[in-house]
C-alpha cells in the first residue's frame, strides 16, 4: 500500500465525517469515516514505521480539525439551512360556513384524504370508509379539531 492509498483512505474518512455532520445525521457514516482515518494512520505506521506514522497522525489530526473549524466558521450552515417560514395552519376554515350535515362535492380524489368544496369553501377532508372519486357529492359527517370527515351521498 503506497502513500496515495493511505492519503485516499484518510481523505475519504474525513469526507464521510463531514457528510455525516452536514447531510446524513445518525452517526453510522461518521463511524465509518473515523474507521477510515484509523485505517489510514495504521497503514502508515505498518508500512513506513513510527516516524511516518506519527507524522501521518499529526497531519491527519490538523487537517481534520482544520476542516471542521473552517466548516463552522464560514457560513456553511446558512447556505444549508431552510429559511422559509410557514405561516399557514393546517386546514383553516370558518366553522360558521362549514358544519356537520353540509353537502358539497369532492374536487380531488379522496383516498382517503382529499379536498372538498362546500358553498365555495375549499376544505381538506377525509373519508374513513371509502375512496371517493372527483365530482362525487359528499356530506360532512363530523368535525374533530381541524379534521373534517365526509361520506358520499348515494
Amino acid at each position: 500500500m503506497g502513500w496515495f492509498s493511505i492519503i485516499f483512505i484518510i481523505v475519504v474518512g474525513i469526507l464521510l465525517m463531514i457528510l455525516d455532520f452536514l447531510v446524513i445525521p445518525g452517526g453510522v457514516v461518521a463511524i465509518i469515516g473515523v474507521l477510515g482515518l484509523v485505517a489510514g494512520v495504521a497503514a502508515a505506521f505498518i508500512q513506513y514505521g513510527p516516524l511516518a506514522g506519527f507524522l501521518t497522525l499529526l497531519v491527519t489530526a490538523v487537517f481534520t480539525i482544520g476542516c471542521f473549524v473552517l466548516m463552522m466558521r464560514t457560513k456553511t450552515w446558512r447556505k444549508l439551512q431552510l429559511n422559509t417560514r410557514i405561516d399557514s395552519k393546517m386546514n383553516e376554515f370558518d366553522p360558521q360556513k362549514v358544519h356537520v350535515g353540509m353537502q358539497g362535492k369532492a374536487i380531488s380524489r379522496l383516498a382517503p384524504m382529499g379536498t372538498g368544496e362546500f358553498d365555495g369553501a375549499v376544505v381538506e377532508v377525509s373519508s374513513p370508509q371509502d375512496f371517493i372519486e372527483v365530482d362525487t357529492e359528499i356530506e360532512i359527517t363530523r368535525i374533530e379539531g381541524g379534521k373534517v370527515f365526509v361520506k358520499p351521498i348515494n
